[in-house]
Order: structure tokens, then C-alpha cells, then sequence
């Protein structure tokens, strides 16, 4: 059924008092975002600095040494928001005119949360040939290239093709931004029960994006064991209906070798994480070990409501603003931008996106309690710590270049 829209132009001031007021609508009337100049143009002389006659020689610098584009233009501080429309917040593929209100969005939440710029670039194909071989040709335009919502699997080659063809940071927000946060909350959750990553087996219901990229992300950090759940269960290495991502995935994870379905799985489990939807029964999230933790970060329904989870969990999270403990990926990815433009980074590594995870961890600092394990996008220490962070670890990985 098509969603409901409640009076979209209620916001354009008709005298009907019958019809209500949407503020959604009204907010993104003409849209979110606009070009600024940062320099003036108030007579004949700002003029021929601004363009023609003194833009020539600037242009004529970087064709001799191209190197230069970064300092006299904007390329250094600016991001492309890239989608193709496929797999739009909980909304699945509704196209690219539709999801510019979210890459719009995205933009405006680089700008605020980490002063850079970014670009919303919503592409009418879905092939993959044809996103690598477009991004590609727009990044002389571009500091960094930011993949948004783009459905699984094809968003795993995507990524791994434009950073492989790149020098420029190619960063799938779904599958990392998520997977920093998480890991963030989860550490800090493991130091509010004296317990090490390592102690830790987690459970994640859901094999796309998200899911995959927390898994491998977890197994890098250290943490004990990590079984990945789909529709089918557990990914497991006995399965022969898995896809070529799911059995790599396999191979990667479930040291137990479990098998089965998601609520046998967590029997014992010290960890849920949920990126899927859907909802996990009372009885198996009871059935986790003692401490556990409980990450149901589906929006707006978590798979498995605060209230349930409090009852056996010593922590719990969603994806929501209303809870405590919200995983969002606006802690992350703004900082991380920063951190790698600032330093001129060729890619984001393992290593820069474990340094973020570990300094969003630590803003938390001496605040640390079950109700806020992770700090709230709103903090202002966030983007500064996880800025710094990721410029010290590019430069200590050898992929900065200033």
C-alpha cells in the first residue's frame, strides 16, 4: 500500500483552517541546502579576482602542478553524497528523486557536525558498472566520496571498486558509520560490566549491509565470537543456500558453529545487535547471558522494545532519539570526513575507523553509566575527538598526505 501523504502544501498558507499542518513539508519547501559564497563580489575588481581575468592564472597553476586543486579550491573540504535510491532509510527502493530529501539531509549533517562540505548526487542507475564508472569521471570534483543507501550486495563491489580506482576516502556509510558507532557503545558497555571485547559473543540479526560490515568490524576490534543472522538464520558454514558475501561471511565468523535460527543462537549470547527489522520473541532475548547487552537499532520499530529489554539486559540501545544510548551514524561520519580530508587521506583504513570507534568511546569518559554508554550527537566534543583521532591514524597507517 502507498505510504500516506497528509497534505503536502498544508505549509503554502491557505485561509482553510480545516486542513493541518505539516511540519515536514514545511521544513523542506525549496529544500534543505544552497550554495554559499565564501568570497565577496561587490564591484569590477572582486570580479576579475573571483573569474576572469585573475581565475586564469589560478587555473594555470594546478594544470602545472595539479597537486594545487586542493589548496586553491574547494575539492579539499568537499564530500559527494552518492545513492542510487535502492535502499532509502527504512523505505527500500523508491528511486533517486525520492531520496534527495535524505541526501540533502546527509549534507547538511556533514556541514553541521564536522564543517564539511558535501554534495548530493542521487544517479538514475542501478548498475554497478555504470555507478563505479560515474563516480569515477565526478571525482576530480571531490575530497571524498560518501556511498548512502545503496542495497546490498551490489553496495559491497561498489565500494570495494571505487576505492581500489581511487585516491580519495570511498566510505559506504551504512555498512561503516553504523559499524563505528556500535563498536563505540559496545566497548564502553563491556567497561561498565569488567568485561574485555574478547569476553563477548554477539548475535546480529541481519546479513546486509550493516550487518556484514559490524560483523567483519567486530572480529577486527577483537571481540570473542560473532554469529550473523538472515531470514534463513544463522549464516553458517553448513548452509548451501548463501550468497557469495554470505559465505565469505561465513567462513569470517561463528567460531561456535552454531546453526539454526536466531532465537537459538542467542541462548546465552552476551550480545544482540539488531540492523534488520522484524522482532525478536521475549523468551530468547531472556535466554541471554547474564549482563547482556541489547543493540535493537531497527527504526522506528527496534526489534525488541526498551521496555522487554530492560527487563534481562544491563544495557540496552536502538536506533532511536527517544531512548538513551541512540546509535546514530552522525557521530561518526562527520568526523571521519574531517579527520581524512584534513590530512589529505587516499582511503579510510581498518585502523582510522577503530580510532574513531575508541575516541567516540572516550568522550563518554567518567559519565559512563548503563544510560549512556554512547554520547549524543548534540555533544560538542564529538566531532573535535574523532577529527583528531582519524588525522593520527592516517598518518600513522601512511595513507596521509599532509
Amino acid at each position: 500500500m502507498a505510504a500516506e501523504i497528509v497534505n503536502p502544501r498544508s505549509d503554502a498558507g491557505t485561509d482553510g483552517a480545516d486542513e493541518p499542518f505539516d511540519p515536514a513539508f514545511a521544513l523542506h519547501r525549496g529544500g534543505k541546502m544552497a550554495v554559499q559564497a565564501t568570497v565577496p563580489v561587490r564591484d569590477k575588481d572582486d570580479l576579475s579576482l573571483a573569474y576572469t581575468p585573475g581565475v586564469a592564472k589560478v587555473c594555470s597553476a594546478i594544470a602545472e602542478q595539479p597537486e594545487l586543486v586542493h589548496d586553491y579550491t574547494w575539492t579539499s573540504n568537499v564530500v559527494a553524497v552518492v545513492t542510487d535510491g535502492t535502499a532509502v532509510l527504512g523505505l527500500g527502493d523508491i528511486g533517486p528523486s525520492a531520496s534527495l530529501p535524505v541526501m540533502e539531509g546527509k549534507a547538511i549533517l556533514f556541514k553541521q557536525f564536522g564543517g564539511v562540505d558535501a554534495v548530493p548526487l542521487a544517479l538514475a542507475t542501478t548498475s554497478v558498472d555504470e555507478i563505479v564508472e560515474t563516480v569515477k569521471r565526478l571525482a576530480p570534483s571531490f575530497g571524498g566520496v560518501n556511498l548512502e543507501d545503496i542495497s546490498a550486495p551490489r553496495c559491497f563491489e561498489i565500494e570495494r571498486r571505487l576505492q581500489d580506482e581511487l585516491d580519495i576516502p570511498v566510505f559506504h556509510d551504512d555498512q561503516h558509520g553504523t559499524a563505528v558507532v556500535t563498536l563505540a557503545a559496545l566497548r564502553n558497555a563491556a567497561k561498565l560490566t569488567n568485561r574485555t571485547l574478547g569476553d563477548l559473543r554477539a548475535v546480529i540479526s541481519g546479513a546486509g549491509a550493516a550487518g556484514v560490515a559490524i560483523a567483519k568490524f567486530l572480529l577486527e576490534a577483537g571481540i570473542g565470537d560473532v554469529s550473523v543472522a538472515d531470514r534463513k538464520g544463522i549464516v553458517s558454514r553448513d548452509r548451501d543456500d548463501l550468497t557469495p558475501v554470505k559465505r565469505e561471511l561465513a567462513e569470517l565468523t561463528n567460531k561456535a558453529n552454531i546453526s539454526g535460527s536466531l532465537e537459538s543462537a542467542l541462548s546465552g549470547a552476551d550480545v544482540f545487535i539488531g540492523v534488520s527489522g522484524g522482532t525478536v520473541p521475549e523468551p530468547a532475548v531472556a535466554s541471554m547471558a547474564p549482563d547482556s547487552f541489547v543493540f535493537a537499532m531497527a527504526n522506528p520499530n527496534p526489534e525488541v522494545h526498551p521496555d522487554v529489554a530492560h527487563k534481562y539486559a544491563a544495557v540496552v540501545a536502538t536506533g532511536r532519539s527517544d531512548f538513551p544510548n541512540q546509535i546514530n551514524n552522525v557521530l561518526a561520519f562527520p568526523g571521519i570526513f574531517a579527520g581524512a580530508l584534513q590530512v589529505r587521506a587516499s582511503r579510510i583504513t581498518e585502523g582510522m575507523k577503530i580510532a574513531a570507534a575508541d575516541a567516540l568511546a572516550a568522550v563518554v569518559g567518567d559519565e559512563l553509566s548503563a544510560e549512556y554508554v554512547i554520547p549524543s550527537p548534540f555533544d560538542e566534543r564529538v566531532a573535535p575527538a574523532v577529527t583528531a583521532a582519524v588525522a593520527a591514524a592516517a598518518r600513522a597507517e601512511g595513507v596521509a598526505r599532509r
